[in-house]
């Protein structure tokens, strides 16, 4: 039965498409907003498979680097730091706050759990007016190891005290659910449009299309 239930929050708490407007601007469309993504994921999880950590906001402004000059369209690097710092501001989906405090009101710990830095993860909880919802914020980047690495996920149950088994991680990434129960996590999958389960491995006991129907299958279950 898990009793810490440890939520990712890029795509999973927090909407990327506050940054479609940005990208646009910058880049001329926001389809290259999801791209950027991608792209600053592959190239932080080439740096933990290589032996060479590279942090997330490290990854994210060079992946608008990359993705400017494949595109053509020149960005300052005030530009790419004006598009990485509104990353600390996004806003939650909508469903979250409710699906949160649902959560609240059971006996379950609630924790986040992020490739993020620390200092942007709890800022970005902050200013989306959900951090008073976690009794902890966990950064994968404390133990210089990026998710779907099982360092960061231990680090949960090491944390809160538990056994890695009564961790329940909450990601709509189908590589981090993947990480979470290869290190012996439980896990639930957040089924946004355009995220999909991979058919390799273990698969997650509780899916749903948004976190309302996910929390809810997770208070009914017990954890």
């Amino acid at each position: 039965m898990a009793t810490v239930i440890a939520f990712d929050v890029n795509e999973t708490l927090l909407d990327l498409r506050a940054l479609d407007a940005p990208f646009a601007s910058l880049l001329g469309s926001a389809a290259l907003r999801p791209q950027w993504f991608s792209l600053m994921l592959q190239l932080s999880f080439t740096g933990g498979l290589t032996g060479r950590y590279v942090d997330f906001g490290t990854a994210q402004r060079a992946a608008l680097a990359m993705l400017a000059e494949r595109e053509g369209v020149p960005l300052s690097s005030g530009d790419i730091e004006s598009l990485v710092l509104r990353m600390s501001s996004l806003p939650p989906h909508p469903e979250a706050p409710g699906a949160l405090a649902s959560l609240a009101r059971t006996g379950l710990r609630v924790v986040a759990l992020t490739n993020s830095p620390l200092p942007v993860a709890q800022a970005q909880l902050t200013r989306a007016g959900i951090r008073q919802h976690f009794e902890a914020v966990f950064s994968a980047d404390t133990v210089a190891h990026l998710k779907p690495a099982p360092q960061p996920y231990h680090a949960v149950a090491v944390g809160c005290g538990v056994s890695i088994g009564a961790v329940r991680l909450v990601a709509a990434h189908s590589w981090d659910i993947s990480g979470a129960l290869s290190a012996g996590c439980q896990a639930a999958f957040v089924a946004r449009p355009g995220m999909v389960l991979s058919p390799i491995g273990d698969q997650p006991d509780i899916v749903g299309p948004d976190l309302a129907a996910v929390v809810d299958q997770i208070i009914a279950a017990g954890g």
